[in-house]
């Protein structure tokens, strides 16, 4: 590309990416230099809104402008920043630092890739299968919003953490469910077998069609609705087909600069990429080999950003952090590694609910999870357990 057919504006910090990662960035960022140029390109509105209440929208009755906390145009003024919205980046230019955009090239003195992840792509076959919903973003919600406030009857694919909290948000609303998973259990990621059925019987308790150790094979098209099959040979009729088989970082802008770039775009303790210029946090980010998806890893790391941002390098300091399953009908909270083979386990079951810590080979605590109302016995525990990402 000739750059010089295109004028190049200069900027201080560039973020690529509008959600939770990128606008907790900005604040963090504003809390340190009020003066410091920062440009939003983004490829939607730019509305800020908290991509996990997506999974909780169907018992509160809610639209997507429900969800919406502040405007991209509110949000700008706040925090004093420039935003390109509906806007995608196509191409970055490492040597020139500058970035590409179908109108215009952006110079940038640091970039931040904060571009998120995108829905798994299933193998399925089927002409229903491009009416397949996914719920990932503000924009994926309000082009679904009619069709689902119509259904009755839904198959929800994935049985891990959102997708079994999709299920039953489906079943507070009144609507009848069917979640499906290859896997043999309930988020087999984070809950070992005999914690996982104890959330298997109450869902199945709400009336849940639970579907698992069988894969989605069809999704047809009817003159109402759709008829599915699995790979087990049973087949159903459903109004809608929800897909929440896990995500995948979006780090091809990164692959196309000649980033590294694993599972997703690697970056070290201070959130650097293989460039010295750019930095990457969010969905899309791994970090020791481990990609973090959840909101207080990162938090801690657009915080820990911020700093180096504004001349203050400083490493990213991770401790054991909880997870809440927000399944109302049995909430589950956990800390540390709580799936593998090399664990042994103490289990604890009262009227109450469970407390059961998880010891590795050496009988040190690797993890621990908590239910119903014994939640608050985990918290001394945490602070036994190792630290996800030891800062420096």
């Amino acid at each position: 590309m000739n750059l010089n057919s295109i004028t190049k504006e200069s900027k201080g910090i560039v973020i690529v990416g509008s959600g939770f990662a990128a606008y907790q960035l900005v604040r963090m960022i504003r809390k340190q230099n009020q003066e410091l140029p920062v440009m939003v390109i983004t490829a939607d509105s730019g509305d800020d809104y908290s991509k996990p209440d997506l999974s909780h929208v169907f018992s509160k009755r809610q639209k997507a402008t429900d969800l919406v906390k502040q405007t991209a145009v509110r949000f700008v003024e706040e925090q004093n920043i420039e935003i390109l919205t509906n806007t995608r980046v196509e191409q970055i230019l490492t040597e020139d630092k500058c970035l590409v955009t179908q109108t215009r090239t952006i110079g940038y003195d640091k970039l931040v890739l904060a571009t998120g992840a995108s829905p798994f792509k299933l193998t399925i076959q089927g002409d229903g299968v491009d009416d397949m919903i996914t719920l990932n973003s503000l924009a994926d919600y309000d082009n679904c919003h009619e069709q689902l406030s119509k259904a009755g009857k839904m198959l929800v694919v994935g049985a891990g953490l959102v997708g079994t909290e999709i299920a039953m948000d489906l079943l507070s609303s009144d609507r009848k469910v069917i979640l499906n998973d290859r896997a043999d259990r309930l988020i087999p990621g984070l809950l070992p077998e005999f914690v996982a059925n104890q959330l298997y019987r109450s869902l199945a308790a709400k009336g849940c069609e639970l579907a698992l150790g069988t894969e989605l094979v069809r999704v047809n098209r009817m003159e109402q609705g759709y008829e599915v099959l699995l790979a087990n040979g049973q087949s159903c009729r459903v109004d809608a087909v929800i897909s929440a088989a896990g995500l995948v970082p979006h780090k091809q802008l990164a692959e196309q600069a000649g980033l590294a770039t694993g599972r997703g775009i690697v970056v070290n303790k201070q959130l650097q990429t293989s460039d010295a210029n750019i930095y990457a946090l969010g969905d899309a980010v791994e970090i020791e080999g481990q990609v973090l998806p959840f909101l207080q890893p990162i938090m801690l790391s657009a915080c820990a950003l911020a700093s180096t941002l504004v001349g203050k390098e400083t490493t990213v300091h991770m401790p054991a952090m909880l997870i809440k399953v927000k399944t109302p009908a049995y909430p589950i909270q956990l800390a540390g590694r709580t799936v593998g083979h090399d664990l042994s386990w103490k289990v604890d079951v009262s009227d109450r609910g469970m407390l059961v810590q998880a010891f590795d080979e050496n009988q040190k605590l690797a993890g621990f999870i908590t239910t119903e109302q014994r939640m608050a016995e985990g918290f001394p525990l945490l602070r036994q357990l190792p630290a996800v990402i030891q800062g420096v």
